[in-house]
């Protein structure tokens, strides 16, 4: 049988990671220029590590910043659904989710410390983590005499475009921790924050439970998605509804 003659011009689908200049490997340019001289898509090769036949790491990370539109789009998707990837599967679905995950902790560790008592710094807050989730969730900041947060934490999360949560567990919430006043805040998957009806009957019915407590409630914010000649998020204070 004849040896294979090898192809001179392979296709770039060909090349593994290890194949190209070591000036050109994604986790070498990091080490030697920083991790912003990388692009997007190596730097999901970073933790993608290996490609598939075919197709190497960075290559697999240019198909998901394709295929969910834009790293938004591949943060909002939990590790299960990364795990279901063509070239990913659970190890490496897990670190991209952590990697994600640490970014957004890191961005809320210094805001945390500031004052809870401007719509922009509750957005700084938690805009970056509910902007990215495919489901309504519903959150509640609670604040001490000097606004410092002393306590988080997600009352009620709901399908993709409905959440509920009664008043009685929002109250129970700021009475258990006593808290001075809170933020609420939920967010809308479609990225549209505009208040809806039902919106708006919410907010007056937390708005009358925190007032027969005597306990203030600061702001409602609905968390939508950055997007030009558009808000990120609507303050029902700020809109003068509170």
């Amino acid at each position: 049988m004849a040896t294979p003659i090898p192809d001179p011009n392979p296709s770039p689908a060909a090349f593994r990671i290890h194949d190209l200049p070591e000036q050109d490997r994604p986790r070498e340019r990091l080490l030697e220029q920083g991790a912003e001289a990388l692009s997007n898509a190596e730097l999901l090769a970073i933790f993608i590590n290996t490609g598939t036949k075919g197709e190497n790491a960075i290559q697999i990370g240019q198909r998901l910043l394709k295929e969910f539109k834009n790293l938004r789009g591949i943060a909002r998707r939990t590790a299960k659904e990364l795990a279901d990837v063509h070239g990913l599967g659970p190890a490496k679905a897990c670190h991209i989710a952590a990697a994600f995950e640490l970014g957004r902790r890191a961005a809320r560790e210094e805001i945390r410390l500031q004052k809870m008592d401007t719509p922009d710094t509750i957005y700084a807050y938690l805009g970056e983590e509910m902007s990215h989730l495919g489901f309504e969730t519903v959150r509640i900041l609670l604040v001490n005499t000097r606004m410092e947060l002393i306590h988080d934490e997600v009352i009620f999360q709901g399908s993709l475009n409905e959440s509920v949560a009664h008043p009685r567990e929002i109250m129970r919430c700021a009475l258990v921790h006593r808290a001075h006043a809170f933020v609420l805040a939920h967010n809308h998957p479609s990225g549209d924050p505009s208040p809806s009806d039902a919106d708006r009957t919410f907010t007056r019915r937390i708005r009358d439970a925190a007032q027969t407590m005597k306990i203030d409630l600061l702001d409602h914010l609905i968390i939508g998605a950055p997007r030009a000649g558009r808000q990120a998020y609507f303050s029902f204070r700020e809109s003068g509804m509170l």
